[in-house]
């Protein structure tokens, strides 16, 4: 780990390829090269942030939460582990992590999944399900292609029966990961718009995207 915290602090702004801000609860996808770094910064803390990757030359190939658990055997995302396609090939791996909590069991936050959980009255309220159609079809594909996804620092404990509950983050302002792709991958992500639970605090916040180049 102490590499990574090392490779992490050498990184700046100044040098970074692509740098966007992503408004709250606005989506965003773009390509990620083999060998580069992406950072995902929750700018102002507590914010979750829904994530999925396909390969970028086939998007048949795509984000397979069941592989990358089984892979590294636990239920959380964080330092070292290898996200996992459904073909069984590595598409990036997570070299540094501040937060410490990123959850890939609970999905996203549907128009239908806010009725069902909060009632008729937050049927037509902005989802994460949403933003992600609004990206996915920008490169062709549709609802169908949305599969179950990375919650970067969302809080979601385990219990020992399989019960999981979303509770309050416990990211602070300024808290990332940071992942190397092991192939050109697409990323596409919903900066959560949710405000029906704990997950954002019930504030969304905006969030930063940052990529680098890899080193020779």
């Amino acid at each position: 780990m102490t590499d990574f915290i090392k490779t992490s602090a050498s990184r700046s702004r100044e040098n970074a390829v692509q740098d966007h801000f992503i408004p709250a609860e606005a989506p965003w996808s773009g390509i990620v090269r083999k060998g580069q770094t992406i950072r995902i910064e929750d700018s102002y803390g507590q914010q979750a942030i829904d994530t999925l990757f396909y390969r970028a030359d086939d998007f048949a190939e795509r984000y397979s939460s069941q592989d990358t658990m089984r892979t590294q055997g636990g239920a959380y995302i964080g330092t070292g582990t290898k996200i996992i396609s459904n073909e069984g090939n590595v598409m990036l791996v997570m070299t540094a992590d501040s937060c410490g909590r990123h959850d890939t069991s609970a999905g996203a936050c549907s128009c239908e999944s806010n009725t069902v959980r909060f009632g008729h009255g937050t049927k037509y309220l902005h989802a994460c399900r949403d933003n992600f159609v609004i990206e996915v079809t920008k490169h062709g594909m549709s609802k169908r292609d949305i599969v179950p996804n990375i919650n970067f620092f969302m809080n979601v404990p385990i219990k020992p029966n399989g019960e999981m509950t979303i509770v309050d983050g416990i990211s602070a302002p300024g808290d990332y990961v940071e992942l190397v792709a092991e192939i050109d991958v697409l990323c596409v992500i919903s900066n959560c718009p949710q405000i029906n639970n704990p997950c954002n605090g019930f504030d969304p916040t905006p969030i930063r995207v940052l990529i680098w180049d890899g080193e020779d």
